[in-house]
């Protein structure tokens, strides 16, 4: 785990800024490496720390989703395709996944890893779902990558990419996004599907209550 004393402007107090992976005890660094890259896609240095690329604002606009909250901007144009960031973290097992965050992801199925952000991250944990917040869907992603830590060693990232443009030329993914644009993402289905029953559940707790 690697912390950083220089932190993003907006950066919360009560969250550690990290500029690499933070690894529970339980879960082995070797599970994470490779020879081989394979097919991944390969991000051969480090991004810089603070992000160069990206800042964290506020959300003021009172119809965002977030509103109130923060959300992840491109402080320059970002062409298609191109590597913004890793989503840095908690690297964790299954034993110790916090069921109430919305910060964790799978990072290796096979050995059962994933990585939370709750308490410790980067700027990629303030990259929110398109929903509510751009019509023409979202404009990155989260992909599986590639980190060369040293000669022909590589670990394996999640890394939060550009949309390719697609097939359309003139679509809006061909442009990248653009200077002064939120980097929003879809969470998925699954994300907001577990949202909408612990809110039910919520709902039922809380009638029961009263």
């Amino acid at each position: 785990m690697t912390k950083s004393s220089l932190k993003p402007k907006n950066w919360p107090q009560e969250v550690q800024y990290l500029t690499s992976l933070s690894l529970m005890p339980s879960v082995d660094p070797a599970t994470l490496r490779s020879p081989s890259p394979g097919t991944l896609p390969l991000i051969a240095s480090r991004p810089a720390a603070p992000s160069l690329w990206t800042n964290i604002l506020p959300i003021t606009n009172p119809t965002h989703p977030a509103f109130g909250q923060n959300g992840l901007f491109a402080t320059r144009s970002l062409s298609p395709g191109s590597f913004i960031l890793f989503y840095l973290g908690l690297v964790h097992t299954s034993a110790t996944t916090d069921p109430a965050s919305d910060y964790d992801l799978s990072l290796d199925r096979e050995h059962d890893i994933s990585i939370d952000a709750t308490r410790c991250g980067n700027e990629a944990r303030f990259i929110n779902d398109y929903r509510g917040v751009r019509l023409e869907g979202p404009n990155a992603e989260f992909r599986d990558c590639a980190f060369q830590v040293s000669a022909g060693v590589w670990e394996k990232r999640i890394g939060v990419f550009v949309l390719d443009k697609g097939k359309s030329l003139k679509g809006p993914r061909a442009k990248g996004i653009a200077k002064g644009q939120e980097i929003v993402v879809s969470y998925g289905k699954g994300f907001w599907n577990a949202r909408h029953v612990t809110s039910e559940l919520s709902a039922t707790v809380e009638a029961n209550l009263n």
